[in-house]
């Protein structure tokens, strides 16, 4: 196991996870800089992680689903979450590892949270901070701020689950790579040997959402990957089958809060006012 010193730069996201998680702090700040398209292979963590990305957009995968993280949102990933990252842009991320104890009150599973004002900033100075730092001085309160302004934080609708039978596994990859296709519940079923009414039930079972709701989000996530790349609202809007810019704006409000041509400039905490969930358990 390799040495982390006290002054050691916070680089390199998964240089040595081991010994991070053996260190002697509750949390620990880690930060790295990525390419647009570049990949993080599936691993897992002793500890819990939030993954922030305080620039540019990244998808996260793991066996139940995937979540799409934009600008100034975290991804959290329970300890011993296999998981993957790909970066849809450059991305500037800055990730928490977080003990098992100190996690036990957060979510049990991944989600996409909003990051309020306070906690990015919290997260920016916790980088500055060395990696032993002192547990009980300002930096050690500084730390415990942190864990209790996650645990306030609301979850936000970006998360596509995967399925895992075959059909509907065959009809998911099919939106997937075109989100845009109009075929409903019973077109779909006579191209994959199986009815509507039974592919509905499906959906039901190993997703948790109607055939209609899951198409809706998985376009939504495709829709934010494209926006954050630049491409405009109406090519976005038709390209993913919506009959209108206007359909599809009334869509993503409901869904974020905010049209879609504001998402990205608006701050996280004036954006998806009703699509958030607090997730965070009773005390």
């Amino acid at each position: 196991m390799s040495k982390i010193v006290e002054n050691q730069p916070k680089r390199g996201l998964l240089a040595d996870p081991e010994s991070l998680a053996a260190l002697p702090r509750a949390v620990v700040a880690w930060q790295a800089s990525y390419r647009p398209g570049e990949a993080l292979p599936a691993h897992r963590h002793r500890r819990a992680q939030l993954v922030y990305a305080a620039e540019g957009m990244m998808r996260v995968t793991t066996p139940d689903g995937s979540w799409l993280v934009p600008p100034q949102r975290a991804v959290w990933v329970p300890p011993g979450t296999d998981h993957s990252i790909r970066m849809s842009s450059a991305v500037s991320m800055r990730t928490l590892y977080i003990d098992g104890e100190k996690a036990r009150r957060m979510p049990s599973r991944c989600c996409v949270l909003s990051v309020s004002p306070l906690l990015r900033e919290l997260i920016l100075r916790a980088m500055e901070l060395p990696t032993l730092y002192e547990i009980e001085g300002p930096q050690g309160r500084l730390m415990r701020v942190i864990l209790d302004e996650i645990r306030t934080l609301p979850s936000l609708p970006l998360h596509l689950p995967t399925p895992g039978e075959r059909r509907l596994v065959q009809l998911c990859r099919a939106l997937l790579r075109d989100p845009g296709d109009r075929r409903g519940i019973e077109e779909w079923g006579r191209d994959i040997g199986a009815s509507g009414r039974t592919l509905a039930r499906l959906f039901r079972r190993e997703t948790g959402m109607s055939f209609g709701a899951w198409r809706q989000q998985a376009r939504l996530i495709e829709a934010l990957a494209r926006l954050g790349a630049g491409e405009p609202v109406t090519h976005v809007a038709l390209d993913l089958g919506y009959e209108s810019p206007s359909a599809f704006t009334a869509m993503f409000r409901r869904a974020l809060g905010v049209t879609p041509s504001r998402y990205f400039d608006a701050p996280p905490s004036r954006v998806e006012g009703r699509a958030r969930t607090r997730i965070s358990p009773p005390a």
